[in-house]
């Protein structure tokens, strides 16, 4: 069964029992009470938006970035597969409240709004390569201390870059709920689980209530800001039977040369869509699925990479069960710090934002990386 439930490797899991369960008493409903779905802005949590170029091979890839903070170490965050740098936005506003430090929360290669040429490759490797040189391409030659935080794929894809070196200027390394024993076992489930995902919503709103409701994500307010990065816009003809089913227009006809009447087929025409245009439909802006020739090299070998690192480590996660045997050792000879953070699904930091502050400020502390904020109480 606990299996089934981390399927969300990639994407989030699904609800436990209880339904659903805020983070944060300030979202927290009431019976009765109608839940706001409306978006919120980016600029409500980040400081900055940035467009790094990144120099390769074929040219030039573009980077996006969300930036807060001015001063101490950087937090480098790296999302999960689907998600985008948003899904850290309320932990950003949380952590900046508590330590003196710098976000930066990256749009990784084919999610969010990063434009990179060769969308396809999304091998550990090459992702990996694309933190090196966003961290090149920021800092020059002399970065600042960087502490790299990974949730689910980009904890995976934070190990492989503190393995190979990519941050020369590297304090520490944090990875939230991925651990290779479970992804590898869940991975030949995934599928299934993408598949029984609503391929269409009707609008922005409709995907963060579908989000909430089926535990995708269980903290409101998170789930406001995080899904516009999960799903993108799209106004397609009622042709595409995923879009017919979903708004009930009628289908257009592309040619009716053999009624002779051209001209008045045109104007129909136009006039149709037109009519399908109306109502705009969101999909997924990655197609998971697509990705699963790299899953087995995103966590393969993971643990005893993670080990490796010679950097103080923490690993934050949803629940014990999710420990290999090779973690376990680790953790019994202390080479990590591991904390576990009940009553949330795979999601986390979007769940408890608080929680893994809390965590990260307390960790970071105690290595002497930076110092809490005068007047925060811990």
């Amino acid at each position: 069964m606990e299996k089934q439930l981390h399927l969300n490797l990639l994407a989030s899991r699904p609800p436990m029992a209880g339904g659903f369960q805020s983070g944060g008493s300030k979202m927290k409903m009431g019976p009765g009470r109608k839940r706001d779905f409306t978006p919120l802005l980016w600029s409500q949590y980040f400081e900055t938006i940035e467009d790094v170029e990144v120099e390769n091979e074929n040219g030039k890839d573009i980077f996006r970035l969300y930036c807060s903070g001015s001063s101490g170490p950087v937090l480098l965050l790296l999302h999960g597969g689907g998600h985008s740098a948003l899904s850290w936005a309320v932990f950003t506003a949380v952590i900046c409240s508590r330590i003196n430090c710098r976000v930066v929360a990256m749009d990784l290669r084919a999610h969010g709004d990063t434009k990179v040429r060769n969308p396809e490759d999304l091998s550990a490797d090459t992702m990996a390569k694309d933190v090196g040189k966003v961290i090149e391409a920021l800092y020059g030659e002399n970065p600042p201390p960087i502490m790299i935080i990974g949730h689910s794929m980009g904890g995976a894809i934070a190990v492989h870059t503190a393995s190979a070196n990519h941050v020369p200027s590297l304090l520490g390394l944090c990875v939230i709920d991925v651990v290779e024993g479970t992804a590898m076992d869940a991975l030949n489930s995934m599928q299934n689980f993408l598949r029984s995902r609503p391929k269409t919503f009707k609008s922005l709103e409709n995907a963060i209530e579908w989000s909430v409701k089926s535990g995708q994500i269980r903290n409101i307010e998170s789930a406001r800001v995080s899904m516009g990065g999960q799903v993108k816009k799209c106004e397609e003809s009622a042709s595409n039977p995923s879009v017919s089913n979903s708004s009930g227009e009628g289908i257009i006809e592309e040619e009716e040369e053999e009624q002779g009447a051209e001209e008045s087929s045109k104007k129909r025409m136009k006039e149709e869509d037109q009519e399908v245009k109306k109502e705009s439909f969101y999909t997924w802006r990655v197609e998971l699925s697509k990705t699963e020739k790299y899953w087995d090299g995103w966590f393969r070998g993971l643990s005893a990479l993670f080990l490796s690192c010679h950097v103080p480590k923490l690993l934050l996660l949803a629940g014990v069960d999710r420990l290999d045997k090779d973690l376990t050792i680790g953790q019994m000879q202390g080479k990590f710090q591991m904390q576990v953070l009940p009553q949330c699904g795979h999601a986390v930091h979007e769940d408890v934002p608080e929680k893994v502050a809390d965590a990260l400020a307390t960790f970071m502390v105690r290595h002497k990386f930076t110092e809490f904020k005068e007047g925060f109480l811990c």
